[in-house]
């Protein structure tokens, strides 16, 4: 029988994470499957996910009907609901969770879009939610927004595992980088242990390009269409080998931490002209992760090439970049721009689910 490719991913030192939860998947034992066959092993959910898994199933109605006797507030009511689902598909990677010694395993939960600029009730909700989970394999996931810098940190000190989301530009993925260590030595200074901690920051991909290309053709360097994102990845790849190395990290690494790893987020391709699988094929390498939604775990199981792509044509990486600033296209404005629109987009499916919920009441 022919090796899974999916499989093979993880034999490179890179965890693929399924970008999707609803409560069929994890009812049905198609997630069960995705951890056995495909050697899946996390999970990721947003806004956008548990909206769309909500407003197209009556899986939740009841859950909805019983958390609206006890709280009209809509956004209680979905951290209710999503809680049970985050902790069924925790349980089911608690396995994972035990084997890889807590390095894998994790499902991610993340706090309102709301607070996405507000750093002191981002801090709040993060732990409330980690509480009221109440498993060592979830992370919650704050955005990192510049606000979001001191709740991450904050959040690390106080021994919660952190996803930090909606990363586009690099300076910025540093800051969190920072954040984390910082973190890491608060918890440690307060007497505690540190070894049990786990954080990612997920770096997001294809959207980069989808702003950028349009860009290229206008300034007339086609050639490097699709490219920008995956060169951005590898640069970040060279920031946490050198943020997760010398003499201050070693000294964290000695009382048991581990380095916050990077996670590929919005892997898709959005532009039919290139392959569905060309984000993931370029970016495996050790410690790291892949997160990745259903269709594109099921292209590559199907076609994908598993092989150690991440550190080849770092060279031509940093030419990529060189290049852009060359020809007038400033990636740090670009990246600002799509974290200001990362945050917009998780508004509005946000903002789509709590009316559904409070349709949904108005039935009852």
């Amino acid at each position: 029988m022919a090796t899974n490719r999916v499989k093979q991913i993880h034999s490179f030192g890179q965890s693929i994470w399924l970008d999707f939860i609803n409560r069929e998947i994890i009812k049905s034992g198609e997630l069960k499957k995705l951890i056995d066959e495909d050697g899946v092993r996390g999970v990721t959910s947003n806004p956008a996910i548990f909206e769309k898994a909500i407003t197209s199933s009556s899986d939740y109605d009841a859950d909805i009907a019983e958390l609206a006797k006890t709280t009209n507030d809509n956004e209680e009511i979905f951290f209710g609901i999503a809680v049970k689902d985050i902790q069924n598909a925790t349980d089911l990677f608690k396995g994972v969770y035990e084997e890889s010694k807590g390095v894998d395993g994790y499902v991610s939960l993340e706090v309102s879009p709301f607070l996405a600029l507000k750093e002191k009730e981002t801090a709040e909700q993060a732990e409330k939610l980690w509480k009221a989970v109440n498993r060592k394999n979830v992370m919650i996931k704050i955005p990192g927004t510049k606000p979001g810098l001191g709740a991450i940190r904050s959040s690390i000190a106080k021994g919660i595992n952190i996803n930090v989301t909606l990363l586009f530009g690099l300076p910025r993925y540093e800051e969190v980088a920072e954040a984390y260590i910082a973190g890491l030595e608060d918890h440690l200074a307060a007497g505690h242990s540190i070894g049990h901690i786990t954080s990612v920051a997920s770096f997001f991909l294809s959207r980069i390009d989808v702003l950028v290309d349009p860009m290229l053709d206008e300034k007339g360097a086609p050639e490097l269409k699709a490219e920008v994102a995956i060169a951005s990845a590898k640069k970040a790849y060279e920031i946490y080998k050198r943020v997760f190395s010398g003499p201050r990290w070693e000294k964290l690494a000695a009382q048991g931490a581990k380095p916050q790893r990077l996670l590929w987020a919005s892997t898709s391709s959005k532009n039919p002209a290139f392959k569905d699988t060309k984000y993931v094929e370029a970016l495996i390498g050790p410690d790291t992760v892949d997160t990745v939604p259903l269709e594109t775990i099921e292209a590559f199981r199907d076609h994908g090439i598993a092989a150690n792509t991440l550190e080849q044509g770092l060279d031509q990486a940093t030419a990529v970049l060189e290049k852009l600033k060359a020809i007038g296209i400033d990636i740090d404005k670009v990246t600002q721009q799509l974290e200001d629109e990362g945050v917009d987009k998780f508004n509005k499916p946000f903002e789509k689910l709590l009316q559904a919920i409070e349709d949904q009441k108005v039935k009852v």
